[in-house]
Order: C-alpha cells, then sequence, then structure tokens
C-alpha cells in the first residue's frame, strides 16, 4: 500500500533541497548582485546630484557596512576567523587598496568623460585574465576569452561619444582599471581556503608578498574587518581634499529629515550591495564578477533610459545587445566548463 505520509514527506524533502541548492547557487547570488548593484548604482546618481561629495557619500556606505556587520556578528550570523597579527596586516593593506581604487576612479572621472571612462573599465576582464595568469598561472579557456571580445565591444559601442581625455586622465583610467582587477582577484582569494599543496607554477619571490593570504574568511566576516577601516580612510580622503568642509557647510544649511533619510537609506543598500558581492565574489570567482560587473554597466544605461527618458543611437542599442550577448555567452561557456569539470549537477 502507498504510505501517504512517507511520500509527502519526500516530496517536500524533494523540493526543500532543491531550494536549498537555488538559494545557494551562483546564478541566485549573481541576480542578486545585479539587482542590488543596479539600484544602487541608479540611486547613488539621484544622490550625487544634491550631495556631490563622492568620499563622504563612499564614507556613509563603509558606516553602515560597520554597524551593520557588527549587528549581524552580534546575533551570531557567522563566526568570525581567528587571524593572526600577519593576517590583519594583510587585510589592513587589502583595505588601502579598497580605498585607493576608490579615489583613483574619483580622480580619472574629473579628467576624462564618461564614456572615455566606461570604455576603459570594461578592460577589467582582460587584466583579471592576465593578472591571473601572472600571480597564478591559472588559464582559460580560448572559448571564455573569446566571449569577453563582445563585452568589451559592445560596451565601446554602447557608451560611444565625446572621447575626450587628458594624458594624466587616460593613465588614471588605465591604473584605476587595474586595480579595480586586482581588488576583485584578492577579494575572492581572501575569501579561499587555504592551499593543501603549493600552487605551480610558483610567484616569484620579489611579488610574492603582494598576494593576500588565504583565509577563507566568511564574506560577512570580511565585509565587518574591511568596513570600518574603509570608513576612517575615506573620512581621510574627505578631509584632505578640503570636501569634509563643504559637508559641513551643507549639512548646517540644506540637511532635512527627508534628505537624511534618504543619505540613510542609501547607505543600507550599498550595505545590502556589500554582502551580496563578497558572497556572489565567493561562489562565481572574479572574472565572472567582472563580466558581471561589465554587463551591469549596460544594463543600468537600458534603465537610466528609461526611467530618466534619454535618447540612444543605433550604435548604442546595438552594443547593448553586443554585450548582453557577450555576458550570455561567456555564462553559457561557465557553466559548461564547471558541469565538465562536476562542480554541477
Amino acid at each position: 500500500m502507498y504510505d501517504r505520509t512517507n511520500g509527502y514527506h519526500k516530496e517536500h524533502h524533494r523540493t526543500h533541497s532543491q531550494s536549498h541548492w537555488f538559494y545557494n547557487s551562483q546564478p541566485f547570488w549573481l541576480m542578486l548582485y545585479f539587482s542590488f548593484n543596479l539600484g544602487l548604482t541608479l540611486y547613488n546618481k539621484g544622490v550625487l546630484i544634491r550631495f556631490p561629495f563622492a568620499y563622504s557619500l563612499t564614507a556613509l556606505h563603509a558606516l553602515c557596512g560597520s554597524i551593520g556587520g557588527f549587528v549581524l556578528l552580534k546575533s551570531g550570523a557567522y563566526v568570525p576567523a581567528k587571524l593572526t597579527d600577519a593576517d590583519n596586516l594583510a587585510l589592513i593593506a587589502f583595505s588601502v587598496l579598497y580605498t585607493i581604487n576608490i579615489a583613483v576612479s574619483n580622480l580619472s572621472l574629473q579628467l576624462v568623460t564618461i564614456p572615455f571612462h566606461q570604455v576603459v573599465r570594461a578592460a577589467t576582464p582582460i587584466f583579471t585574465i592576465l593578472l591571473s595568469m601572472f600571480l597564478f598561472g591559472a588559464r582559460s579557456s580560448r572559448q571564455k576569452a573569446a566571449s569577453l571580445i563582445p563585452v568589451i565591444a559592445g560596451v565601446g559601442l554602447a557608451t560611444y561619444g565625446d572621447y575626450y581625455c587628458t594624458t594624466p586622465g587616460l593613465l588614471l583610467t588605465i591604473l584605476g582599471t587595474l586595480l579595480a582587477a586586482i581588488k576583485t582577484i584578492f577579494t575572492s582569494i581572501l575569501q579561499s581556503p587555504p592551499l593543501l599543496s603549493k600552487p605551480s607554477p610558483q610567484l616569484p619571490s620579489a611579488f610574492r608578498f603582494l598576494v593576500p593570504p588565504r583565509l577563507h574568511l566568511h564574506p560577512l566576516d570580511l565585509l565587518t574587518r574591511m568596513a570600518p577601516l574603509a570608513f576612517i580612510q575615506c573620512v581621510l580622503l574627505a578631509y584632505m581634499s578640503g570636501e569634509l568642509e563643504h559637508v559641513r557647510h551643507w549639512s548646517a544649511h540644506e540637511m532635512t529629515p527627508w534628505k537624511a533619510v534618504v543619505l540613510g537609506l542609501n547607505g543600507v543598500i550599498a550595505f545590502g550591495l556589500n554582502i551580496v558581492s563578497f558572497t556572489a565574489n565567493k561562489k562565481a570567482g572574479p572574472l565572472s564578477m567582472t563580466v558581471a560587473a561589465n554587463v551591469k554597466q549596460v544594463l543600468s544605461i537600458i534603465l537610466a533610459v528609461l526611467i530618466f527618458d534619454l535618447s540612444i543611437s543605433a550604435m548604442n542599442a546595438m552594443g547593448i545587445l553586443l554585450t548582453l550577448a557577450g555576458g550570455a555567452w561567456y555564462a553559457t561557456v561557465e557553466y559548461r566548463e564547471k558541469k565538465a569539470r562536476g562542480r554541477i549537477r
């Protein structure tokens, strides 16, 4: 006789297992990354129009990350790792990289046009591949490398316009792109478990100290340790650039309760994006994250056109479609390669 109760429990267990797999899968976290990143990008554009203080806004994001991480720690959401003094120094160095990346990006934006800035930043996956090869001997397949061509070319077409730049602006934009690739790779390393054997080929001893240790940090643990350091550094940047004085004047003459709520909500969304970004990086890997960021860049153009009633040319539209197609191609190649390695069933 068929046991209905047993059948119900089996079906419930199967449904629960499928649901658990989905919420821990790479596609789920990449979708969250897209949603939070797009939302915060559009939100930041609106906020910076009325609060044009990039360093201070970043400091606010880091402050919300510090508070949120501390609350999650006290609630038992994760267990902090036990780190040595050398590990803590590595995290401080990583936080400096994080802050410098923001500073260089802001400085380069003052010297080049936004379309030019976006096109150069679209080369981040290329830097990621080259750095991974140099630092760890990791090689991407030909198909995966080929899928990056339409992504980068697509962003170039999608953002085609005034490509004016100065020589310092060009150099700073390229430096910012390199730093963005390094930051993405190092984020993945800090969350990776220690290797049981030494990697081959070995990194030259002259550069070995540049790579952070594999600390196997929980994404929330990394965020909670990073956010206070980033907050302090961003406040220092705001002070040294003279921005902090402008913020004081703005707060005294233009701050309202509604603006305070808008800024606070912006910080909360930024905290959510940090959690999603660190977790997605751990599950998807640095190259997938850089490609996802490029596709996000074009999707933000689409939403900006719809929300702000902007016009785009046929060439821009072609670039948007090309980038989306390249992103889909890369995702397909990534899925097939992981399935072939037995990481996906």
